[in-house]
């Protein structure tokens, strides 16, 4: 099972303050034991929302929105991409994380090409495996 873990922004990451050097160091440490175990399939951090945009779509229209955006709480400040056999043992990785007081991960699963059922067509699941294969190969 594959999970997206999602950091959330917090007032700090928002104004772009960089983590400590030790915070850091940690994170480092905790990523080479997903690494090590087999766990960590990616994750980054991102920038604050004030260098990015929204894109709302109505129709065939399409609106850019600039950054920053006011949600704090609704914001991702990074993500894991995780693969684990449940659940609990997400949760377990993510309770060992190196984060800081206050903040706070969401942790979601990812759609497996079964949960579509037969909407799902095949030609649809030979589609996605091209397209897997594709980037497994060349990621850049």
């Amino acid at each position: 099972m594959r999970f997206m873990i999602i950091v959330k922004a917090s007032a700090a990451s928002e104004a772009g303050k960089m983590p400590s050097t030790e915070l850091l160091e940690a994170m480092g440490k905790y990523n080479e034991e997903l690494v090590n175990a087999g766990v960590m399939l990616a994750g980054e951090g991102l920038h604050p929302s004030s260098k990015g945009v929204r894109i709302r779509y109505h129709g065939k229209e399409r609106t850019v929105i600039d950054g920053p955006f006011a949600e704090t709480k609704e914001l991702v400040a990074g993500f894991w991409l995780i693969q684990v056999k449940s659940r609990e043992e997400a949760i377990e990785w993510l309770k060992r994380a190196p984060m800081e007081d206050g903040d706070e991960v969401e942790i979601r699963q990812v759609f497996e090409a079964e949960d579509f059922g037969a909407e799902f067509t095949p030609e649809l699941r030979e589609q996605e495996d091209r397209l897997r294969e594709r980037l497994a190969a060349d990621p850049a």
